[in-house]
């Protein structure tokens, strides 16, 4: 340490509790902490002050401080968390199970972890710090996603390394992923894992994440169990309760050699533990040439003469059309009825049949309804021909020469235009009627004059 000798003289102008005013030579006036100051000190004392440097005690601060400095720098600053990586553990039809290694925080805390597909969040991860992997369900057949992990830190944000996976076709039995149970037939368990080494499946005896059927033929834990019952299962086993909590459908061995001989995922309904699974051999499918059918060369020479009639008016023709000369087709909706909607056409009479002239047609009012025309069944009955006024010669001839033209044509029943027919005049008016009556008794008897004086 340095000591100087020089000093300073100050007079204590003014001592307050914890702050003293010096006065120096030069008009000077400075604060000073009274706690320094000698004892018995008051106003007006004069007191020596040296300033001195403590170099020794400088240098050595200097060293506790960068050594400092550089402690938080090694603790701090250089380690930080490490982007996750995202890699497949197995991939199916429907669903893909990714894992991840341990995430590396350093010094920083974990905020979240967030799985996102297709650039879109999914759901955060579970117990991030000890979860390592994950399975996404509910995904299309033979579609490519994306995946993406984004680590949240207090140190920053960390994304994954994108994975891509493409989901597997219905042929693609790779990733079938079973748990085998108690399988009491030994030959049938040897033969089912052949067939999942030859499908390039996996198997296990433990259920993991991946693991997509639990295989079995009883639910108790080993074959003497049930045997020792009397073949009744009193104890599931743990890993068949586990396939029950996890929804893991439990099907038989069968399904398996099924998959193996179709080279095909089989449906997992008719395999379930219960049921009676046929033989592998008969989950062919049946083709059309099994089926019952009929090719139209043996349809035709089947049939019968009406029914090829009727077959052949069934094709897509165009209606015939209908002449003066063509009978009339009915529909034989009634025994001797016809449709009120249906003119009957004029048909040819028979060679035997005697053709009478046609009765005149009476006068139609024009208020009165027209009947609908008789259909071939019904005979019309002739009606009387009414009283014509007489007519002269030649009229007479002309008449008779037209009725004589009609006998040699066909019958028609037609209806009359209103405007050829003579309306006779109307009936008189009830309303005149009850008015002559109303005048009638409207007669008055002998009046009186009365004065209005």
């Amino acid at each position: 340490m340095v000591v100087s000798d020089d000093s300073f003289m100050f007079t204590v102008g003014k001592l307050d509790a914890g702050m003293a005013i010096l006065l120096g030579e030069r008009a000077h006036l400075i604060e000073f902490p009274s706690l320094l100051l000698p004892p018995g000190v008051t106003t007006g004392s004069i007191v020596n002050i040296s300033v001195l440097r403590n170099v020794s005690e400088e240098k050595k601060r200097e060293a506790d401080f960068w050594n400092l400095q550089s402690d938080i720098l090694e603790e701090f600053g250089t380690r930080t968390p490490e982007p996750p990586q995202l890699q497949l553990r197995n991939v199916t039809q429907t669903s893909v199970t990714l894992e991840w290694p341990r995430l590396e925080l350093a010094t920083a805390k974990l905020r979240s972890l967030d799985l996102y597909r297709d650039r879109q969040r999914v759901a955060a991860i579970p117990s991030p710090l000890t979860n390592t992997s994950t399975k996404v369900s509910g995904l299309q057949l033979d579609t490519e996603y994306t995946f993406q992990l984004v680590l949240r830190t207090t140190a920053g944000v960390y994304p994954s390394n994108v994975l891509k996976v493409r989901t597997h076709t219905m042929s693609d039995t790779s990733g079938v992923s079973v748990c085998f149970g108690t399988v009491e037939d030994e030959v049938l368990l040897e033969n089912a894992k052949m067939a999942v080494r030859e499908m390039g499946a996996k198997w296990s005896d433990k259920i993991q994440i991946d693991t997509t059927h639990f295989v079995c033929t009883t639910p108790a834990a080993t074959p003497g169990a049930a045997q020792a019952t009397g073949g009744v299962v009193t104890g599931p086993g743990v890993e068949y309760q586990k396939a029950l909590q996890l929804s893991i459908p439990v099907v038989q061995p069968q399904w398996i050699l099924a998959c193996h001989a179709e080279k095909k995922m089989m449906p997992i309904r008719p395999f379930y533990l219960g049921e009676n699974p046929a033989s592998p051999s008969h989950f062919r499918p049946q083709s059309m040439s099994q089926a019952n059918l009929q090719s139209p060369s043996q349809r035709s020479a089947t049939a019968s003469p009406t029914q090829q009639k009727h077959a052949a008016n069934r094709q897509s023709m165009p209606p015939q059309r209908v002449t003066t000369t063509s009978p009339p087709v009915t529909e034989p909706r009634s025994a001797g009825r016809a449709s009120a909607h249906n003119i009957p056409e004029e048909r040819e009479p028979a060679p035997t049949q005697t053709q009478q002239p046609a009765p005149p047609v009476p006068p139609v009012p024009q208020d009165s309804t027209v009947s609908p025309p008789l259909a071939k069944s019904e005979t019309a009955t002739p009606e009387p021909p009414l009283r014509e006024p007489p007519k002269d010669g030649v009229a007479e001839e002309a008449e008779k020469a037209a009725s004589a033209g009609d006998a040699e044509e066909l019958t028609t029943v037609g209806m009359v235009a209103p405007s050829s027919v003579e309306v006779p005049p109307p009936p008189p008016v009830d309303k005149e009627r009850s008015l002559a009556t109303d005048l009638a008794d409207d007669d008055l008897g002998e009046t009186e004059e009365i004065s209005l004086n």
